[in-house]
């Protein structure tokens, strides 16, 4: 579904590009959040998601350990 959304998005911005109009109006940004929004849902579902939950994990502990270095290294 978000590869036809993106497919119809690129369409609308290149005839807009040559039609001279701005290419990010309300409209298109809209409907580009409306998309990401309504494939959230699925997307969760996915077997990568495991993967993604994971990494956010250890991207948060290494933060952590990133801050305990430097409220050690400025006392």
């Amino acid at each position: 579904m978000l590869v036809l959304i993106g497919t119809a998005l690129t369409l609308l911005m290149v005839r807009l590009l040559r039609s001279g109009h701005a290419i990010l109006n309300g409209g298109i940004l809209l409907v580009f959040g409306l998309s990401i929004t309504c494939a959230l849902p699925v997307l969760s579902r996915l077997p990568w998601a495991e993967f993604a939950d994971e990494l956010i994990d250890r991207a948060v502990a290494a933060i952590q350990v990133l801050e305990a270095t430097y409220a050690m290294l400025t006392l």
